[in-house]
């Protein structure tokens, strides 16, 4: 059997764990349905929406080099194009990735200066926090001014 993506097909799943569903296929072929593949919605507990031994349309999503195919339930709705077409007519659109552009630094422009300066600053802050823990572990070893528990005098 020869599998194309976007191809609809019967299954029956053959297991369950925590990130997913195992679906086997015709003639052996097993692919796997991820959580988030297996309903329109959030799903917490696969085995509140799939058993074992149960019969299953599914869409054939990914294949990858290894031959793992990537299955969903969810997309072999029927209706499922037209699910996504009204959510995002109605503004749910999926929020856009996340780009990292840099650490945040509220406190100092630091855009202007060279990377000698930023690498200097960097490094005079490092020692100045390092000189810190330092002090602040010494401090806990020597008894930091504390009381004696022996005498209960306060030290000096």
């Amino acid at each position: 059997m020869s599998l194309e993506l976007g191809q609809i097909l019967d299954g029956k799943v053959t297991g369950l764990t925590k990130f997913g569903a195992f679906v086997e296929l015709a003639d052996g072929i097993s692919g796997m349905v991820h959580i988030s593949e297996i309903a329109s919605t959030f799903v917490k507990e696969i085995n509140d929406f799939l058993t074992v031994g149960q019969e299953v349309k599914v869409k054939v999503i990914n294949i990858d080099e290894a031959g793992k195919i990537g299955l969903s339930i969810k997309q072999a709705e029927p209706n499922f194009d037209n699910q996504e077409k009204a959510s995002r007519s109605r503004g749910e659109q999926r929020p856009a990735p996340k780009v990292w552009d840099g650490p945040k630094n509220k406190n100092t422009d630091d855009t202007n200066l060279s990377f000698e300066e930023m690498m200097s600053k960097w490094k005079t802050s490092s020692d100045e926090k390092m000189s810190d823990l330092r002090r602040s572990a010494e401090n806990k070893r020597s008894g930091g001014g504390g009381y004696n528990r022996r005498s209960g005098a306060r030290r000096s």
